[in-house]
């Protein structure tokens, strides 16, 4: 059987896709992890389903409930917060189900930057002010930082910087992009994007520290960048006017004239 491998989302629980909904009440055994995925979205397991949190599991144990669900013939969905492709885990995981031949299968979510950006009503990509996001962290006790991924390299693009599981570092995290961004630079704090006691809190490098004060440790986001103030920017080329394009071609002459008229 597959141990299915689904993006809880950053904490609603309609932030799900249909997709990974269906494949959770279709699984007889559910693993997820309990700090972060709500339980709301448990509801969707079969009512005999076999229910087991992870949090307080160390990875061997993990996998030994994996194996034991394969063996028993029972699919597994494997619940993790946000989207699986950064900060998952689910990379140890699948290279030692892979070792035991156990098939896998992987479910997007919703990534917590993305719930950050639409609590926010922004765009982190406005023309002439950013066209890049940096989905980053710094150092901490469950995994360091490569050489040269820093603060201060990424801060060097002028990028949008989403910084993940740093937000107790927010000293360190000002200190080192001040020099590119100045002190002017807003930033942005999302505390619990998308759950009931979502914050956002709003400044810039010199002032987030001390309008974040001390209760917000854990579970928030740093976003950082020009684009976060909303002005000052180009507007595309996509719905100008005069733009020759696929699906608006402005002249007879137009490459995009005959692809049209047979896409019709």
């Amino acid at each position: 059987m597959t141990i299915h491998f689904i993006g809880a989302g950053p904490g609603a629980a309609d932030l799900l896709t249909l997709r990974g909904r269906d494949i959770i009440a279709a699984s007889p055994v559910c693993l997820y992890a309990g700090s972060l995925v709500p339980e709301a979205i448990l509801t969707h397991c079969p009512a005999d389903a076999k229910v087991i949190n992870t949090a307080a599991l160390d990875l061997d144990t993990i996998i030994g409930h994996m194996r034991e669900a394969h063996e028993a013939g029972h699919d597994v969905a494997r619940l993790h917060s946000g989207d699986l492709s950064v900060w998952s885990a689910m990379g140890e995981q699948m290279r030692r189900l892979r070792a035991l031949d156990i098939p896998v299968s992987v479910t997007p979510g919703v990534p917590s930057f993305a719930a950050a950006a639409a609590a926010l009503g922004a765009e982190l990509t406005l023309p002439g002010l950013a066209q890049s996001v940096v989905l980053t962290r710094t150092p901490g006790r469950a995994s360091n930082m490569p050489e040269g991924e820093t603060l201060k390299n990424f801060a060097a693009t002028g990028a949008t910087l989403a910084i993940h599981l740093s937000v107790q570092n927010i000293s360190t995290v000002t200190a080192d992009l001040t020099p590119a961004y100045g002190a002017a630079c807003p930033v942005a704090v999302v505390y619990r994007a998308s759950w009931p006691d979502q914050q956002i809190i709003r400044g810039t490098l010199a002032d987030i520290e001390a309008r974040l004060g001390v209760d917000i440790t854990r579970t928030a986001l740093i976003l950082v960048g020009p684009a976060l103030a909303g002005e000052g920017f180009d507007e595309s080329c996509l719905y100008a006017e005069n733009y020759d394009r696929r699906y608006r071609p402005q002249t007879a002459d137009s490459p995009w004239a005959s692809w049209s008229h047979n896409d019709d």
